[in-house]
């Protein structure tokens, strides 16, 4: 959109330009070379009308007194040449090879003829010209400098609300939102912020049957667990002995269940999602698997980022150290983690990749799913992975089989957004509360 406005107001400005600013050049042209004409012709009369005095009062007349007529300081150099009415010539100044001449005869029979350099008019045009020329590149100039200031107040207040709207996607349930002076954006934002306060509500209400829930079922597990510890523990027949133990285990086997259902509620819900400077996550991993490469033999290289993305941080940093372990454990060669920018959604990508054989081409399509491995894992490392980036909103993909590239992709934050204004960071919630 930013850039579509400032196109389009560009575009308008020069049309603008161009349909006024060249008529207005031609008429410049034209305004000066008649003007010079016209002042040639003065200056024809007045040298005629003052030599026609002296010529009636029989004074001197010579070429001397021609030379104070032929001007050069705020008007073009001329050549005159005067014939007096008994055929006698007078001429000063020097006669131009390309010329504008114009010429006057008075009522006594004197002729003056005068004479400028083409060039000179023509010089005068361009000056004219390029006066207006250089109007109109101001004008552009100024219209560019309008576009640009115009797009970013456009266009920064939607950044910001997508960012929001990232936001609020990715479990913050509050998002800080500026009025943006644009009415039509500020409603927009003013809705977003009343869905929010909907979703925060909504959010608490599960969070507390969640609590509720949990407490309910814990209690009275408990206390079943507790009481088929007793029986078993107190009873001196075996039969009842190893029912009891049997429905300890089935309570037990109960309350794991209760658990991961409530966790995975919990993990649903989100709230967990926040700006993470992947430059930090990064040199982390990098301190921590490079000894254990070099100890291998072999090199890791983990490139740089100041890219901001929407992510967990230690989930973030759980999914890189198992891609990366995973490539110690099945790769060979140098193991790279690099970071690029995907399209132009605002998307990160950090690709994990080595120069071993690859996946195997029978893992390949299943290489996400539980219990799927090689033979030297458990095989539920991948799919945690996956299931950690998910819940994050991004997505986790084998991207090339052989040599195996593994890729994550993330949402980013926008580079012109100020973070600080758009997404509470953590670390700089945990710095004010250290304070207090």
């Amino acid at each position: 959109m930013r850039r579509r406005l400032l196109y389009a107001t560009t575009s308008a400005v020069l049309a603008a330009v161009v349909l006024l600013g060249v008529p207005l050049a031609i008429a410049a042209a034209q305004t000066v070379s008649d003007g010079s004409r016209t002042e040639l012709d003065a200056r024809a009369v007045t040298v005629a009308r003052a030599l026609e005095a002296r010529y009636i009062n029989d004074e001197t007349i010579s070429d001397a007194i021609l030379e104070s007529y032929v001007g050069g300081k705020n008007s073009p150099a001329a050549y005159i040449l005067v014939t007096l009415p008994k055929g006698e010539t007078f001429g000063a100044g020097s006669r131009p090879a390309r010329a504008i001449a114009t010429q006057y005869v008075s009522n006594s029979g004197l002729k003056v003829e005068m004479e400028i350099s083409w060039w000179d008019v023509f010089w005068s045009a361009a000056r004219a010209v390029l006066l207006v020329l250089g109007a109109g590149l101001v004008a552009i100039a100024a219209g560019i400098a309008v576009a640009v200031r115009q797009a970013r107040m456009l266009s920064e207040p939607l950044v910001l609300l997508a960012a929001s709207a990232e936001q609020l996607g990715s479990g913050q349930s509050r998002p800080r939102i500026e009025k943006s002076g644009v009415e039509e954006i500020d409603m927009v934002a003013a809705e977003l912020v009343r869905s929010g306060d909907r979703m925060a509500a909504r959010l608490a209400s599960e969070r507390r049957f969640s609590s509720d829930a949990s407490h309910q079922l814990r209690t009275p597990l408990t206390s079943l667990s507790m009481r088929l510890e007793e029986i078993s523990s107190t009873t001196n027949q075996e039969e009842v002995r190893a029912e009891a133990e049997a429905a300890l285990v089935q309570v037990e086997r109960l309350v794991g269940v209760v658990d991961d259902l409530l966790g995975r509620t919990r993990k649903a819900l989100g709230g967990t999602t926040e700006a993470v400077a992947l430059g930090k996550v990064l040199r982390q991993q990098r301190d921590e698997w490079a000894p254990a490469f070099e100890s291998a033999g072999r090199t890791l290289s983990v490139g740089k980022s100041d890219a901001t993305v929407f992510a967990t941080p230690g989930g973030l940093a759980q999914v890189l150290a198992t891609l990366v372990e995973n490539s110690l454990a099945h790769g060979a060669g140098t193991t790279s983690v690099t970071v690029r920018e995907s399209g132009a959604s605002n998307a990160m990508v950090i690709e994990v990749s080595d120069e071993g054989a690859g996946v195997p081409v029978e893992l390949a399509p299943q290489i996400f799913e539980r219990e799927v491995t090689s033979g030297r894992g458990t095989g539920l490392g991948l799919a945690l992975a996956r299931d950690l980036v998910t819940a994050d909103g991004g997505r986790l993909e084998l991207s090339q089989r052989a040599p195996a590239v593994f890729s994550v992709f993330l949402q980013a934050v926008p580079r012109m957004v100020d973070v600080e204004k758009v997404v509470p960071h953590s670390a700089t919630l945990r710095r004010r509360r250290g304070r207090r």
